[in-house]
């Protein structure tokens, strides 16, 4: 019985790590012209969520404009780990926006 709680426990806690991992990879977030929120990630791909925080998909090679003026063009397309970021935000984990 002892050695099961032990391997459960270690299940969890790898679990755990690995989604806490997720938040890690994100590098910067930009904030367009229209509310929504791009993600880049490191080894440059980004994800992106609407104005309402929804994860959508952008077709790679789109060009983008921060509310800053700065022009983003868009590689890859990480709809899953935008979410998962979301998921995260929901449990209190909050990240940084560049404005």
């Amino acid at each position: 019985m002892f050695k099961k709680i032990l391997i459960a426990a270690a299940g969890c806690v790898v679990a755990i790590s690995a989604f806490a991992a997720d938040n890690k990879g994100v590098e910067k977030v930009y904030e367009l012209t229209d509310g929504s929120k791009v993600f880049l990630f490191e080894g440059g791909k980004m994800g992106m969520e609407n104005k309402n925080g929804k994860p959508v998909r952008m077709k790679p090679g789109v060009i983008m404009e921060t509310k800053s003026g700065e022009r983003l063009i868009m590689i890859g397309d990480e709809v899953a780990r935008v979410e998962s970021l979301g998921h995260q935000r929901r449990a209190g984990n909050q990240h940084e926006t560049t404005k």
